[in-house]
């Protein structure tokens, strides 16, 4: 299905915004499993300016359940590890005076269960934005409708789009979220 109307396209593109903004939500959920995603919103003071540590370091997975961190500037390592110890990861970083290791301690079942919960519930949030795009786009194309730019068929035809467009959002971010669950449950 092509579709040409701007609203729509608009409407789109946004949709696909708020799946990516799900994905980097579900990607700081810690599953078990190391992942360099968890380290995104971790900041250092670096010359008294805050600074990403991914544009600091380089973060690797060199097995299943370890990050290591290793920073470009070796002076840095223990504003790294100050910084890592400040967050909120509840790991606790080694220094071995090259590169800093997290090892990701194994889940419970029960903590399996809590993230499994949180995945839906970033999920559905990441749903309820698809739905607010789709009630912002369906206003414009009423009003569209009532200013004598569209017709009622047209109207029901971009309804029609527009609804198809929300289901290939709301369908992609389902499985965005059973990706993650199934990740979290099974560590």
């Amino acid at each position: 299905m092509k579709i040409t109307n701007p609203t729509i396209l608009e409407a789109q593109e946004k949709m696909t915004k708020a799946e990516q903004a799900l994905q980097r939500e579900l990607g700081n959920i810690r599953a078990g499993r190391a992942n360099a995603s968890l380290l995104n919103r971790i900041t250092v003071e670096y010359y008294g300016a805050p600074t990403p540590l991914n544009q600091m370091a380089q973060i690797s997975v060199p097995e299943a359940r370890v990050l290591m961190v290793t920073p470009y500037d070796k002076t840095s390592l223990n504003d790294i590890e100050h910084a890592l110890m400040a967050s909120d990861l509840g790991i606790a970083p080694m220094n071995d005076g090259s590169a800093i290791r997290l090892v990701i301690p194994q889940l419970t079942e029960e903590r399996r269960k809590e993230l499994a919960k949180q995945v839906k519930s970033v999920s559905e949030n990441g749903k309820i934005a698809v739905r607010n795009v789709r009630r912002d786009m369906m206003d414009s194309l009423k009003k569209a409708q009532k200013n004598g730019d569209l017709t009622e068929d047209e109207l029901r035809d971009l309804e029609d789009q527009a609804q198809k467009v929300t289901d290939a959002s709301i369908k992609n971010i389902d499985a965005i979220t059973a990706e993650k669950e199934k990740e979290v449950l099974e560590g």
